[in-house]
């Protein structure tokens, strides 16, 4: 298809003004730099087609040399602005293809489209967001964990506070993953229940178990269980064996929901484990371990639990931070939601409410936008129980309530500004009630935390 100047196209959920040079997802202008904008432009003219790598540096680099690491960036970057690692197919050591159909849209109806609004896009607040989701917000994580898929870093570690947004991430990197031609393994310890945690052979046993299952091995891991080796060499071995020397591509083992192996007497046993495969790529550079990389995503202060360092796969590898929506993160969501929050002041009242928590932001433009109530009218209810937030502060306080000493320490600090001690302050942060960088500064993560929290505990 070669792309006129004259006509709009569409793909997946954007459109594409080849006369003005700008792109479009729902009524938001993805800006593009113009090395990203010609290399679209390109895979639009050839849709379906395999593009030649040379072929593809020479037309973004016509007078210049470069390598191919040059095209990979600018091709992960365009899937990064693109919010969709399938979009764009790898074609092992050759070249890429632009898989979405795309369609040549009369202008006058793609203006009437934009201008029925972006019902169509919305969809309710709630746990992890979908990969095609309209509402995702790209922040200089996601950027910085696709760069180290790619380049087969060792460990990755995505730290971060509840519901900053961890699993989303997560799931975005592993599908560039898949794209890359990686084989994804995904251990999401949420879904084990509390036997599987009652010893490491117990655990490490399931977790070979769920991998068989993924990538659909002949063979029960259990049935090669040795019972003359520890659950840490039989694990390794299964991986090794059974895993790693079954083919030739990289693998990406995803750990989601770490923090409940923290508590668990073997976790510093299985921790060394995961650290042991870091070294080994030092070790044997010829080895399996080479195709390994293994992603951590988590909340919790790691050091507070192991206390062996060199044990540990957390001071190690890439780290990366997953932090609350910026003002301009909150804007640009806001007009994704079809502007709801009309003007400056009502973005920065909004954001000096719930301080740019990810699902509190959510969740309140998503009010806004349905109920085309006011933000005067979202304020004045918000720290209420039957509120637009109330379910989610139920929950906090339900789960604060858990550990009474804690919360006690909690309690003094609203109400009379008490020092915390060092443990409570990473426990409160890592739950996503503070933030601050030390307990010498810690700071309510948001002001309906204080609110509500203060009409409760007083």
């Amino acid at each position: 298809m070669k792309v006129r100047k004259d006509e709009e196209y569409e793909f997946g959920g954007y459109r594409l003004n080849a006369n003005e040079c700008k792109l479009w997802r729902g009524t938001e202008e993805i800006k593009l730099r113009p090395k990203l904008y010609s290399l679209l432009l390109m895979f639009l003219e050839h849709q379906g087609q395999m593009l030649e790598k040379e072929e593809l540096m020479h037309a973004l680099w016509p007078d210049s040399i470069v390598e191919d690491s040059n095209l990979t960036v600018n091709v992960n970057a365009l899937r990064s602005a693109l919010n969709d690692g399938t979009y764009i197919e790898t074609v092992a050591k050759r070249g890429y293809r632009f898989v979405p159909e795309v369609r040549v849209v009369a202008r006058g109806a793609l203006r009437a489209q934009a201008a029925t609004g972006v019902s169509d896009l919305i969809e309710p607040p709630g746990g992890a967001l979908p990969l095609h989701s309209h509402l995702y917000i790209s922040r200089p994580a996601d950027d910085e964990f696709c760069n180290a898929i790619a380049r087969g870093d060792s460990i990755v570690l995505v730290k971060g506070a509840r519901q900053v947004g961890k699993t989303s991430l997560l799931a975005r990197g592993l599908e560039a993953a898949r794209v890359l031609g990686s084989t994804v393994l995904l251990i999401d310890f949420q879904h084990f229940g509390e036997e599987a945690f009652e010893s490491s052979d117990k655990l490490l046993s399931a977790m070979a178990e769920l991998i068989a299952y993924q990538i659909e091995l002949p063979v029960q891991p259990h049935q090669s269980w040795n019972s003359h080796l520890s659950p840490n060499s039989n694990f390794e071995r299964f991986l090794k064996r059974d895993v790693l020397a079954s083919d030739e591509c990289h693998f990406v083992l995803a750990l989601d929901e770490v923090d409940r192996l923290f508590n668990q007497v073997y976790a510093t046993e299985i921790f060394g484990l995961v650290r042991s495969w870091h070294n080994l790529r030092a070790l044997k550079p010829d080895g399996p371990f080479m195709r390994l990389t293994v992603a951590i995503a988590y909340a919790t202060e790691a050091h507070l639990f192991i206390s062996d360092l060199h044990q540990s796969p957390f001071n190690v590898g890439t780290r990366l931070a997953l932090e609350d929506f910026t003002d301009e993160q909150l804007a640009e969501l806001n007009g994704r939601y079809g502007h709801p929050l009309t003007n400056n002041d009502q973005i920065v009242n909004f954001q000096r409410l719930l301080g740019g928590h990810p699902y509190l932001s959510q969740r309140g433009l998503y009010d806004l936008y349905q109920k085309r109530a006011d933000l005067s009218a979202l304020e004045q209810k918000a720290d209420q129980d039957d509120g637009p937030f109330g379910d989610h502060l139920r929950r906090l306080l339900v789960s604060l309530s858990l550990d009474q000493g804690l919360l006690e320490e909690l309690r003094a600090f609203l109400l009379s500004g008490s020092t915390l001690s060092n443990s409570a302050f990473y426990r409160l942060r890592s739950a996503g009630v503070l933030s601050g960088e030390t307990a010498a500064e810690p700071r309510p993560r948001c002001e309906l935390y204080v609110r509500y929290l203060k009409k409760h505990l007083s």
